[in-house]
């Protein structure tokens, strides 16, 4: 995968889910992070899952790795 895959997967994010916002993929040596803001995926499932649909585009030999939500932050808009 390694970090062309990362931006593989940024650019695709970027151009074809634009409801996420912010978004970043990074290639930490081992593992690919991703990070989006998005205002109705609150446990970060749908992120996930669209994570998964660009990873499976992006890789021929198949994957065979785990998928995780590492953490989600509320941000709060500034009329709250």
């Amino acid at each position: 995968m390694g970090p062309k895959g990362a931006l593989d997967i940024q650019e695709d994010l970027i151009k074809r889910r634009p409801w996420h916002q912010n978004v970043t993929c990074k290639w930490d040596g081992r593992s690919l992070i991703l990070q989006a803001e998005t205002n109705f995926d609150v446990e970060g499932l749908a992120l996930m899952d669209e994570f998964s649909d660009a990873i499976a585009a992006s890789i021929t030999d198949g994957f065979d790795g785990d998928i995780q939500v590492l953490s989600v932050s509320a941000i709060l808009s500034p009329n709250s």
